[in-house]
């Protein structure tokens, strides 16, 4: 039997792309694209698939993709909502995780291995991207605290890193990233944390036992 499915992402060349993959194996049968979440509601009310593709960085989804994904619920309690996006902000993924979504996984991952995870939907077991999973695994065995949890996963690093003595250059040898990107986690981090200066961060990192993770 053929795995039905609908494509909701707001690029079209994300979806003809994914389309043309899906052409790949005969298992599948594409019902409906969607470019918006609106859109996306609608064509599984009308389809009811049994898995939806859904990206989260559509215009219009933000702070209310949550909703959006218990709508979709709603709309259609047996498709199996599979995120396919280009952000690993591990907020978003555990909040649509704790909306109702059944997998969460990247864009930047291979072709086979979408494949296989939209078979698996089909027969409805879940797939979660490995880094995905691990940090997942990681917020459970190590909860940070609370007043980080604002903070993303690559932010953590660059304040941990911060609190061991790191410099800039460092941190972004460490890290792997440009210096560039280490000030804008920096600058992002001053501004959750309502800080003004380093030395304020690594008080807060060390008072608050963030090292001992």
């Amino acid at each position: 039997m053929s795995t039905t499915i609908v494509i909701a992402d707001d690029h079209a060349v994300v979806r003809e792309g994914i389309r043309g993959l899906l052409r790949i194996d005969p298992g599948f049968t594409v019902l409906a694209e969607a470019e918006n979440g609106e859109t996306a509601i609608l064509m599984v009310r009308e389809h009811r698939p049994d898995v939806l593709l859904l990206d989260l960085m559509m215009p219009g989804m933000g702070d209310a993709a949550e909703a959006m994904i218990g709508l979709i619920r709603k709309a259609s309690p047996e498709t199996h909502i599979m995120i396919l996006t280009s952000s690993d902000d591990d907020r978003l993924a555990f909040k649509a995780i704790e909306a109702g979504a059944h997998s969460f996984l990247l864009k930047s991952m291979r072709g086979e291995h979408l494949l296989n995870a939209i078979h698996a939907a089909g027969k409805g077991t879940p797939t979660l991207h490995p880094l995905v999973a691990q940090r997942l695994l990681n917020s459970i065995r190590n909860p940070q605290p609370r007043q980080f949890e604002d903070l993303t996963a690559r932010e953590l690093e660059v304040l941990r890193c911060l609190a061991e003595g790191g410099s800039n250059a460092k941190i972004a040898a460490e890290l792997n990233i440009t210096e560039k990107t280490v000030k804008a986690h920096l600058g992002s981090i001053m501004s959750k944390l309502d800080l003004t200066d380093r030395t304020q961060a690594v008080a807060l990192a060390w008072r608050a036992g963030l090292m001992k993770q």
